[in-house]
């Protein structure tokens, strides 16, 4: 069965708190989509605000979705802003709302039961004269129907007699059952027999992808959500799940490129300025990550047995995360790489091994920090050519003018370097000046830039004096590398997070999985 998809992550999903978009951000995210194989994309209201109005001016396509609602009472669909709009835009379909829950209709619109229905006629018909195809979201569908079965009906048979191409039942609330959900699809399905159906849910009580599943069973055939899941209140159904699930669970036929799933979704959350949450199933950096000793050995033997698909089919990877419960095999196959020729067998395995326990115990974390381990492996091996040395460092504190100052002493080859630099914090003028002495010597470390530092304490009962962990993430603009430092001291938990950094990219290491 063919699946179509419609996202509306440039409009439902833009209204997620923290979120907004530029027009050129519309057209990139716009791009990633259709390139992936999504059917339509809603691009916002062209009536709406300014930067919607610039966008489909600029910008056209055969997948764009402009939306809006029906008229406003008391007027005729020709003298409405928001319609007029809609059919003088460059999008070939257009999304329209109205209401098909009576207590909505009388006490938001304030028309009656017959006006609302007229209204809802109406607008549709005026859109497909203008030779618009027309996808009509019946708003607060659910609730309507749960309320009055009958008038929420006769507001689908109202847009579908007035020749909306799509109807689709929203869940607007967001607080609808699956087994409600199931029930009402079908029987929608059943009452408009060869119709287009759709859905749209929101998540508020955590089901929306198994509502939109569900829904399929029913059978509709259309379903919207946005690319990630986020949006009003607590978002709505996410796409990227719900392809998934239908192309490789259900065997629909959903016209997408599902290898290009993982890269598509991380891409959206760049340009969201959002970070994707590593659990989110099938693109989520841990959705095929295995830390337990037990399961880590099985994965290596045999994928299936903790992997409910092969990560490469939505172009995810497995990852074998070491920790103080982490196995002999999880160790072995992180060295691979580094150290094609190590003997299975070698001594040096458990070594390292018993090493990342006890440093983990001590506060280290090593299943997110791939290029300490690089470095902590290649020590214990003996093939660790440190690129510099430290001679000393001294931070001056910022007071009373607020400006910090770092002065880093290194030796490289024999040669002393010295830098000095102010920032607005101790750390931050640590950075600069090691990054300042190391340059002199190794111009390349100019493209690498820090793009994450956390700091957790490791035992609060230590109160100021606790452990504390330092993660440091870096970028050459080609890949990304995390290291970590632990002390009681931030500066030298950060100093060893920022040598290590520096130390990953020059040894040129790296593709450890």
């Amino acid at each position: 069965m063919r699946i179509e998809f419609y996202d509306t992550t440039l409009r439902d999903g833009a209204q997620a708190a923290g979120i907004s978009y530029s027009a050129a951000d519309k057209r990139q995210i716009f791009g990633l989509l259709d390139a992936f194989g999504v059917d339509f994309v809603e691009g916002g209201d062209p009536a709406s605000n300014p930067k919607d109005a610039e966008f489909f001016a600029e910008f056209s396509h055969p997948k764009l979705v402009a939306f809006g609602a029906t008229h406003r009472k008391g007027i005729s669909p020709a003298d409405d802003a928001g319609l007029v709009a809609l059919a003088a835009s460059g999008a070939e379909r257009v999304c329209i709302f109205g209401k098909a829950d009576l207590s909505q209709v009388s006490e938001v619109l304030g028309v009656s039961p017959e006006g609302n229905l007229s209204m809802i006629s109406e607008s549709v018909s005026f859109l497909k004269a203008h030779g618009k195809k027309v996808v009509f979201d019946a708003e607060h569908f659910f609730d309507g129907f749960a309320k009055d079965k009958k008038y929420a009906l006769s507001a689908l048979m109202a847009a579908y007699m007035s020749g909306a191409d799509t109807l689709v039942l929203c869940d607007t609330n967001g607080g609808t059952s699956p087994l409600a959900a199931y029930e009402a699809v079908k029987c929608v399905c059943d009452a408009f027999g060869g119709a287009a159906i759709g859905v749209h849910f929101h998540n508020d009580t955590g089901v929306a992808v198994a509502n939109s599943l569900l829904s399929v069973k029913a059978g509709a055939t259309h379903i919207q959500g946005t690319f990630l899941g986020f949006g009003e209140r607590c978002g709505n159904a996410n796409l990227s799940t719900i392809i998934a699930d239908l192309a490789l669970k259900e065997g629909c036929d959903c016209a997408v490129n599902l290898a290009d799933l993982t890269r598509t979704a991380h891409a959206v959350a760049e340009i969201s300025n959002i970070t994707l949450d590593p659990a989110m199933p099938y693109v989520g950096s841990a959705a095929f990550a295995h830390k337990a000793g037990m399961h880590s050995d099985a994965v290596i033997k045999n994928a299936h047995t903790f992997e409910h698909i092969s990560p490469a089919a939505v172009g995810n990877r497995e990852r074998i995360l070491l920790s103080e419960v982490a196995g002999r095999s999880a160790v072995v196959k992180k060295l691979e790489n580094l150290f094609p020729s190590l003997d299975k067998s070698s001594p040096k395995i458990k070594e390292i091994l018993d090493m990342v326990k006890l440093l983990e115990m001590k506060g280290y974390q090593f299943e997110g920090a791939d290029g300490s381990f690089v470095l902590l492996a290649e020590r214990m091996m003996g093939a660790f050519k440190p690129s510099f040395e430290l001679v000393r460092y001294e931070i001056t504190a910022g007071k009373p003018d607020g400006v910090n100052t770092a002065e880093v002493t290194i030796k490289v080859g024999g040669a002393v370097t010295t830098a000095k630099e102010t920032g607005n914090g101790p750390v931050n003028a640590l950075d600069k000046a090691l990054r300042a002495a190391l340059t002199r010597n190794f111009p390349e470390l100019s493209e690498v830039v820090l793009t994450d530092y956390k700091v957790r304490v490791v035992d609060s009962s230590g109160a100021t004096g606790a452990m504390v962990r330092v993660l440091i993430t870096s970028s050459d603009k080609k890949k990304s590398w995390t290291t970590v430092g632990v002390s009681t001291d931030i500066v030298e938990a950060s100093w060893s997070a920022l040598a290590d950094s520096f130390e990953y990219k020059l040894t040129g290491q790296g593709g450890i999985v």
